[in-house]
């Protein structure tokens, strides 16, 4: 039956199905220094077995100069927006020449962080949904800074993960 059916281009799908536009990947041309940044969080081990840390980290892609970073005991959208707004004050950048970049995680898309970021004047993007390789800059950081010889395999406190 279905070869017949092959034949005569009469198999198809016979359910709806949505069709979803294709996303853009994002591209990040950063040329000058304070123009684009990159931030994310990755979690530190901690001293005993589900324990750990998180390490807010912002990256200015044209230099890859850290401008920011905080240890925290857990992964917060109040942190996040006090780290991201921390950040662009220390560094005093022109925030509507500033784009911020950034995966698709819970506390990057928090409207506690979009807010202070629109008042600011603060662009944002976002990685595409699902797509792990949109955000290369922070996750290249975070590898380089994981895979060091000298770095602990836990940190016994806060403090020390600070330090």
């Amino acid at each position: 039956m279905y070869r017949i059916l092959r034949e005569r281009a009469e198999v198809r799908e016979r359910r709806r199905q949505a069709a979803h536009p294709p996303r853009v990947k994002p591209e990040l041309v950063a040329t000058a220094p304070n123009t684009v940044w990159s931030w994310d969080v990755t979690k530190l081990r901690g001293p005993d077995r589900r324990v750990f840390f998180c390490l807010y980290t912002m990256i200015d892609i044209h230099s890859r100069y850290t401008v920011g970073w905080m240890v925290a005991d857990r992964e917060h959208k109040e942190f996040a927006r006090q780290f991201v707004t921390e950040s662009v004050a220390r560094q005093n950048a022109d925030a509507r020449r500033l784009t911020i970049h950034a995966d698709r995680g819970a506390i990057q898309t928090a409207k506690s962080v979009a807010e202070p970021m629109a008042d600011l004047g603060v662009s944002r993007s976002h990685s595409r949904p699902r797509t792990s390789n949109d955000n290369p800059y922070s996750e290249s950081q975070y590898k380089s800074l994981k895979y060091r010889p000298d770095f602990p395999t836990r940190f016994a406190c806060i403090a020390h993960a600070r330090e």
